[in-house]
């Protein structure tokens, strides 16, 4: 009963539909999925069980007017890895925002821009050319998975 009341205090506060949630890896280090397939690798916050389906729920700080464009990436391609892992079609994955949670469906257009970005990805890491910088906000830095090995950081 605490357990059950502990997990649907967890939902509500992180915006997580209903349905059996398969997968975590906020609570307890999980497993990263890997998709043999793109070579691809992520660990998606949440996976949940949706009626016939598998949903990728990820969450985010901060709240936004919009998705931001490499979150929505980012999700799809979780719903990219999911498919190849599981052999399951995923139509939509979950955006969780701070004030708003929004539903992105991971259709056709969506998938070619992800395998265009990882092949472009690709390209840019077996050329010479040095990355840019894409920002001119020190904040930004501060949160960065990258900061230690970042040449160009801003703090």
């Amino acid at each position: 009963m605490i357990i059950q009341r502990r997990v649907g205090i967890i939902r509500s506060i992180n915006q997580i539909p209903k349905g059996r949630i398969t997968y975590t890896d906020l609570n307890k280090p999980s497993e990263p999925l890997y998709s043999k397939r793109y070579r691809i690798s992520g660990k998606p916050d949440y996976i949940v069980k949706i009626k016939d389906y598998i949903v990728p729920v990820e969450l985010k700080s901060g709240s936004y007017s919009k998705p931001y464009k490499n979150h929505i990436l980012q999700l799809a391609a979780y719903c990219q890895i999911i498919e190849d892992v599981y052999n399951v079609f995923v139509p939509y994955g979950i955006l969780v925002y701070d004030e708003e949670s929004y539903r992105i469906p991971f259709n056709p257009s969506l998938r070619f821009e992800l395998v265009n970005v990882i092949d472009k990805m690709r390209q840019h890491l077996l050329s010479d050319t040095e990355l840019e910088l894409n920002h001119h906000d020190p904040n930004r830095c501060y949160n960065c998975s990258m900061l230690k090995y970042c040449t160009k950081r801003l703090i």
